[in-house]
């Protein structure tokens, strides 16, 4: 299978894959930006996390580029604190639709 629905996610945890999804929220903490794909925070089944220090690679405020887009994003799943998620580094790893 190549690319899956944020409601999936919970099924590929350890695993590199492309999530193509709609981008319910983004926030910015201060030291990360957390997207939420496939729904609103906190039933969101998916978040996508892009670090402060890596920020600054992308072009333009992470809000602007992906709130309310569909986007695909690659990377491997991760389980943190219960919810899954994907830390990317590089701007290419998140394609807008």
């Amino acid at each position: 299978k190549s690319d899956i629905d944020a409601s999936e996610a919970i099924n590929y945890i350890g695993k590199n894959v492309t999530v193509c999804s709609h981008v319910f929220g983004v926030k910015y903490t201060g030291k990360i930006n957390l997207i939420d794909l496939g729904a609103k925070y906190p039933n969101s089944p998916l978040t996508i996390v892009i670090f402060a220090k890596d920020q600054n690679k992308f072009n333009g405020n992470i809000e602007d580029l992906f709130n309310g887009k569909n986007i695909c994003v690659k990377g491997k799943i991760v389980a943190y604190k219960g919810k899954e998620e994907i830390i990317v580094t590089e701007p290419n790893d998140i394609r807008v639709l």
